[in-house]
């Protein structure tokens, strides 16, 4: 049985004073295990830029709790939070966030520059995490001399080289074709399947979520609906006796 990973109750987050305050989320209670991958689905103004930013360790809750592998995340402050997020969360942008001047290799790096790793083993950790992402040919390159889909599996590399537990995924596919998307929506099962790899991924795109095993929707700050997806489940088992 799997561990739970996050415990969210009746979590809030209330922006603004007085005319201007906003409640964006209203008392949301949500429980992930270690080893899922889930969507988190809702339309614009909906609350779930807010609760992943609170789940990421971005942002803090005004009122609730929030625990992480037993951690009382809204009990840390700046410092502790940032430390939590280095050694337990990896973060994939829609817009890859890579640096334009530096190759591949060196983008890959560089969450390694702050923990002290030797200029060889943090080369051999971006090379092997450039590997599982299909791109040990491409090290050398820079973000210009890559596809949108290369330079997105350069994002994946960077997020997995310090072996994280949990994926946060904010529109992975956003700017990708529809090849593209495929592409990297397998390369994430993978990553979820074979190294139980908690992902959390926000899209809006219904395609893209049903290869979750859950899709959490949000409706004005609250959870709307929590549903497992049969499909990606039963598509699971068969690619694993398939394996065998």
């Amino acid at each position: 049985m799997e561990k739970t990973l996050i415990e969210l109750n009746a979590l809030t987050k209330t922006y603004g004073r007085g005319d201007a305050e906003f409640q964006a989320l209203k008392g949301v209670d949500l429980t992930i295990l270690k080893g899922e991958f889930v969507a988190v689905m809702g339309p614009s103004g909906s609350g779930k830029s807010t609760l992943m930013n609170l789940l990421g360790c971005l942002d803090t809750p005004t009122t609730g709790s929030y625990r992480f592998e037993g951690i009382a995340v809204e009990t840390l402050n700046k410092d502790q939070r940032s430390l939590l997020r280095r050694h337990a969360l990896g973060f994939i942008f829609q817009g890859f966030n890579l640096l334009a001047r530096t190759s591949a290799l060196e983008n890959v790096e560089l969450p390694l520059l702050y923990r002290g790793y030797t200029r060889s083993q943090r080369h051999e950790m971006a090379r092997e995490a450039l590997q599982r992402v299909g791109l040990g040919n491409k090290e050398r390159n820079t973000p210009a001399e890559l596809s949108g889909g290369q330079q997105q599996r350069v994002a994946i590399a960077r997020a997995i080289v310090t072996n994280p537990g949990t994926l946060f995924a904010d529109e992975p596919t956003g700017n990708l074709d529809s090849k593209t998307t495929l592409e990297i929506m397998e390369l994430l099962c993978r990553l979820n399947d074979e190294r139980n790899i908690t992902v959390l991924m926000v899209t809006h795109e219904d395609e893209v979520a049903h290869y979750a095993k859950r899709i959490v929707h949000v409706r004005d700050g609250l959870i709307g609906s929590d549903v497992s997806n049969e499909s990606r489940a039963v598509r699971g088992l068969q690619q694993n006796q398939t394996d065998r």
